[in-house]
């Protein structure tokens, strides 16, 4: 029996890119080589790349003038990108969780860093929206989901200064308005493919701006100049991907997408709001789609290793929480079907009725 996968990353993927790529690592485009094997240099691997980055392009609305790169070093590497390629003086940031609080640390060693807003001291039980953006900004960076906290900006911010985003964990599930931003970045492990690829989608102009040596691996033009393929690129994950992008398509898009993730996430959260063993921690208008983080009562804290047990009995995973806050987060990314949600809300109120 399939498990019901609730993991936050690397995450579940669907049947279609997983399959599809079985397929094509024993015979990659009718080559006779494997896609472990095959030359990122060939046309049927360039073919690949091409159509992946259309089909970012068409699925999210990018505007022209932007550029979509497959690089390395998953979200952590453009921690110290962008500031590498965009920090001349001074740059904002909101302070909403594990990942904005290191960005802010890599982005500290480039430059001035105003943390215009945190919710660190409420332990990241919100997102911040109460802050002001002074003038002279270099660049205003937001996560827009922090996925150990459960927390998720649901509209895009109106900026008066260039805006850059991390979104690792909620690409894909709502629709953006790319203008807005000069960069968007997200690791590949939540809902686009396995580990080992980062999505960039880059305002071309907008590079080139600071008066630093920028090393040439970490230069975004030189993979915009390159079309990803300065060096080799991560060849399987990019593949993934593109099965990944072409079902997103299928199902009808971002729109679709965001349709889903709000009733799967909506019906999840009802029954920890209508539960009295469970309850959720993050402030209820900044609750996550993708990412549901909840605990036990107080009075039932002592059940929470058998809770997890018993999902497992349930072929239920991944519901433990991030080793630094503990409880439980169901992560609800798109390959995700609703039929899981039903599963683990059927456990929580059988777990629930059996220990009254």
């Amino acid at each position: 029996m399939k498990k019901h996968n609730f993991s936050a990353g690397p995450s579940i993927l669907s049947d279609y890119a997983v399959n599809n790529t079985i397929d094509a690592i024993r015979d990659f485009a009718g080559t006779g080589i494997s896609l472990l094997s095959i030359s990122h240099r060939s046309k049927e691997f360039q073919a690949v790349i091409d159509e992946a980055g259309a089909l970012v392009k068409e699925l999210l609305g990018v505007p022209e003038g932007y550029s979509v790169l497959w690089l390395g070093g998953g979200a952590s590497m453009q921690f110290a990108m962008i500031p590498y390629n965009f920090l001349r003086h001074r740059a904002g940031y909101l302070d909403t969780g594990t990942w904005a609080h290191n960005a802010i640390k890599e982005a500290r060693l480039f430059g001035e860093v105003d943390v215009l807003a945190s919710s660190e001291p409420d332990h990241y039980t919100y997102y911040p929206h109460d802050y002001t953006i002074p003038e002279g900004l270099d660049y205003l960076h937001i996560t827009t989901n922090n996925t150990i906290y459960g927390t998720e900006l649901h509209a895009d911010i109106d900026a008066p200064c260039p805006l850059i985003a991390d979104m690792s964990s909620d690409i894909f599930s709502r629709p953006v308005d790319v203008k807005r931003y000069d960069a968007i970045y997200a690791g590949a492990q939540k809902n686009l493919a396995p580990a080992g690829v980062t999505l960039v989608i880059v305002k071309d102009e907008a590079l080139g701006k600071v008066d630093r040596p920028i090393p040439t691996m970490l230069d975004y033009r030189t993979h915009v100049k390159k079309g990803s393929m300065f060096n080799t690129p991560p060849v399987l994950p990019i593949f993934t991907a593109l099965q990944t992008l072409r079902h997103y398509k299928e199902l009808g898009g971002v729109d679709a997408l965001y349709e889903s993730a709000s009733l799967k996430a909506g019906r999840l959260y009802e029954a920890i709001d209508n539960s009295t063993m469970f309850c959720g921690t993050a402030r209820i208008p900044d609750r996550s789609l993708m990412n549901v983080t909840f605990v036990m009562s107080p009075e039932y804290a002592h059940l929470e290793k058998d809770f997890i047990d018993f999902c497992s009995q349930r072929d239920i995973v991944g519901i433990k929480g991030h080793r630094s806050v503990g409880g439980f987060r169901a992560s609800l990314y798109n390959a995700l079907p609703l039929e899981s949600v039903d599963a683990l809300i059927n456990a929580m109120n059988d777990f629930e009725t059996a220990h009254k």
